[in-house]
């Protein structure tokens, strides 16, 4: 191995993300010319009461480990008072604090890369709440953890939270993203508008329209205070600032899709409004009520196509819908921890933007 990987590489791959787990350490394999995994194996015990424990199965004394954890995955399982019990982001948090106590200082370095970070939309108080990513992630760095590694955080702000000792490095799959919807859809540059179906999103349409030199269009939720409805106040109506919509190719991005109830309105109002095409866009799709909703507004025509990343647990119903793209990001993931690892700089893995202007370029060669 090259000398310029100042520590042994360990990767502790939770069985919440096996197979993404499984595809950054081939492709960190075939980038460095090993035919030797860098997965270090381990157990993870479920008691028939619920209670857990982690196991390190083979040596992680001086290596530089990453843990992949996918707190988003619901579809794994344990026994539980002879019951199934799914679960939850609380569960899979859990078993990351037990992989660090299983090392026991052993490792020299330690890294946890999670693309969906835990409890990030719970990021700031507006009133007697908990605030739970923050205390997570002081939780992790008082355990040892040196290096946070997520992806679209919902709120960048949360890594104020750890200012000192903890390094928070906040991704976004945006170039992955848009270089396949180039690659696969049909559409004019010049009449793409990206969306942002709230305020809070703004930032990252704005992102999506620096990359692809487009404009930016928003919508902002006008609630109706005086009622709660599953703890928050319901959307009245969806209000649009932004240029004129007929004919144009509008994109809606935002980080994750829970119900999907906010984009489909969108969608809707978008297409009223004249749009020829929308696409929607989300890091993460959650799927939490199901998907009906979405294969009936594919069949009124509501949207063309939702892309989204393998960075979360997405049903596997889901995948083989007409109107789902999932982009892979595992070999995004893997340069990452490859640049880290080598303790390179990770500028340009965070700026893509010249390859995009490219790609775009040579589509309208086509054209």
């Amino acid at each position: 191995m090259s000398s310029k990987y100042k520590d042994e590489l360990g990767l502790i791959v939770m069985k919440n993300c096996k197979n993404f787990g499984k595809s950054i350490d081939s492709k960190i394999m075939e980038k460095r010319q090993v035919s030797e995994s860098f997965i270090i194996p381990i157990e993870q015990v479920r008691f028939n009461n619920g209670e857990g424990k982690v196991v390190i199965k083979d040596s992680v004394r001086d290596k530089d480990l990453y843990i992949l954890s996918d707190v988003g995955n619901h579809s794994e399982t344990y026994k539980m008072f002879g019951y199934d019990n799914h679960m939850s982001p609380d569960d899979h948090y859990q078993d990351i604090k037990r992989v660090i106590s299983a090392i026991r200082g052993q490792a020299d370095r330690i890294s946890v890369v999670m693309p969906l970070l835990y409890e990030s939309r719970q990021h700031r108080r507006k009133g007697r709440e908990s605030l739970d990513c923050a205390l997570a992630l002081q939780e992790l760095q008082s355990l040892g953890v040196s290096t946070i590694v997520t992806f679209d955080v919902h709120d960048p702000n949360i890594q104020n939270a750890v200012p000192n000792s903890m390094s928070f490095e906040n991704f976004y799959p945006t170039n992955t993203i848009l270089k396949e919807f180039i690659k696969n859809e049909d559409f004019d540059s010049s009449d793409v508008i990206f969306i942002s179906p709230d305020t809070g999103a703004m930032d990252r349409a704005r992102y999506y329209a620096n990359m692809f030199q487009a404009d930016v269009g928003m919508f902002h939720k006008r609630r109706d205070l005086s009622k709660i409805v599953d703890g928050k106040n319901p959307i009245v109506a969806h209000e649009y600032l932004g240029r004129n919509l007929t004919g144009k190719t509008a994109i809606v991005v935002d980080d994750m899709i829970a119900s999907g109830g906010s984009m489909l309105d969108v969608a809707n109002d978008l297409k009223q409004r004249g749009a020829q095409k929308v696409y929607l866009i989300s890091t993460f799709a959650m799927f939490t009520n199901g998907f009906d909703k979405f294969n009936e507004a594919f069949k009124s025509g509501l949207f063309d196509k939702l892309y989204s990343t393998n960075l979360t647990y997405v049903d596997s119903e889901v995948t083989k819908m007409p109107w789902y793209k999932m982009v892979d990001c595992s070999s995004y993931a893997s340069d990452i921890i490859d640049t880290l690892n080598s303790s390179g700089s990770i500028s340009e893995l965070k700026n893509g933007k010249q390859k995009i202007i490219e790609m775009l370029d040579k589509k309208r060669g086509k054209n």
